[in-house]
């Protein structure tokens, strides 16, 4: 597969995959604030700064707002266009990748995709946004899964579905980690809920995030930091769990190479293996030991070095090396005078 088309595909699944999650976030908080409507906007402040925190956006952020309330957070991570990381762009920038590759897609993806991108620009979009975010995040989220699902049963197991999936995973993976990381950035006394069981309602709010709340349940778990952070950290049967999506990641790069999962051809493959061993072999009490923030921040740090290096062995490598001048064809002239050469010496060769 050309190295532009795997990095489109790649590109194209990451992008529907962050429109999916931050539509997650936005719609799971703003539910969380229903239950606490007395309180004042300082200490609304507290519940959304914390995401702009998580998402790694706070200078971008504070350079366009001067406030970090409901209002200024949502919109900026809804269809800010000045963001390129808001929801519109990233389905904007998926539908452009796509476009691009139309011949890797069934029409059922094109159009699925095409559909989002025209629900996102539309009038009724903005309209819902106003006036019912609940159901305008919700259009995105099953969009998304839509998207993903008819992905899953009309592409080709071939190099274009394992970009793919090594995409989708790889973006999961950091998505959980900052759904987590949020409650990190929050104020002491910013849940609102000294009175009512201190910080359940915010763990069950990331779990809700992470659609994870019904799978968690099922394995009748208490509620709390440690329970959450186990589960969607290094839960291996979970779908979002960090420990699956990075196992997905492996197997994914073991397969584009070829080479023996146990093994490794690149530094892709390497840090993923390593990831991968740590957190089958890590635990809880390690995360809060090394402290929660710092945990989940290395892991979005060793995220970023694994896509790094995907981009590095199959797309800026064989971009170089295809650009990269080669020796200058010689002219039929030279060729000519070659073969002249040669004749004289063959000529010339005592018998």
């Amino acid at each position: 597969m050309l190295s532009r088309v795997a990095n489109t595909l790649y590109w194209m699944v990451r992008y529907v995959e962050r429109a999916d999650n931050l539509a997650r976030l936005i719609d799971v908080n703003q539910q969380l604030l229903l239950d606490f409507e007395s309180l004042d906007s300082e200490r609304l402040r507290g519940f959304w700064h914390p995401i702009i925190s998580s998402t790694g956006d706070e200078e971008a952020f504070s350079k366009l707002y001067d406030a970090s309330g409901s209002d200024e957070v949502i919109r900026y991570l809804t269809d800010d266009s000045r963001n390129p990381n808001c929801i519109t762009s990233c389905i904007a920038l998926a539908r452009e990748n796509a476009r691009t590759v139309r011949d890797q897609l069934s029409d059922e993806l094109w159009e699925e995709l095409n559909s989002l991108y025209l629900f996102s620009r539309s009038d009724e979009a903005h309209r819902l946004i106003d006036s019912d975010p609940p159901r305008y995040y919700e259009n995105i989220r099953r969009s998304a899964v839509t998207f993903l699902g008819i992905a899953a049963s009309t592409i080709s197991r071939n190099e274009a579905w394992v970009f793919m999936d090594l995409g989708r995973h790889l973006e999961r993976a950091d998505k959980t980690t900052r759904f987590l990381d949020v409650s990190s950035y929050l104020p002491a006394g910013a849940d609102g809920m000294e009175a009512i069981s201190p910080g359940i309602l915010h763990w069950t709010a990331i779990l809700r995030s992470c659609g994870a709340l019904g799978a968690f349940r099922a394995n009748q778990l208490h509620i709390d930091a440690r329970s959450v952070a186990d589960f969607l950290i290094f839960e291996k049967n979970f779908p979002r769990s960090v420990r699956y999506c990075v196992e997905r990641v492996d197997i994914c790069l073991h397969l584009i190479s070829g080479t023996p999962r146990g093994a490794f051809s690149n530094e892709a493959e390497r840090e993923s293996g390593r990831l991968l061993a740590d957190l089958n072999f890590g635990s809880t009490e390690d995360v809060f030991a090394a402290g929660l923030h710092e945990y989940l921040d290395s892991l979005q740090g060793r995220f970023n070095h694994i896509g790094g290096e995907i981009f590095e062995t199959y797309v800026l490598m064989p971009e170089r090396i295809l650009t990269s001048p080669g020796p200058k064809p010689p002219t039929l002239s030279e060729v000519a005078a070659w073969r002249q050469e040669q004749h004289q010496s063959q000529s010339q060769t005592p018998s």
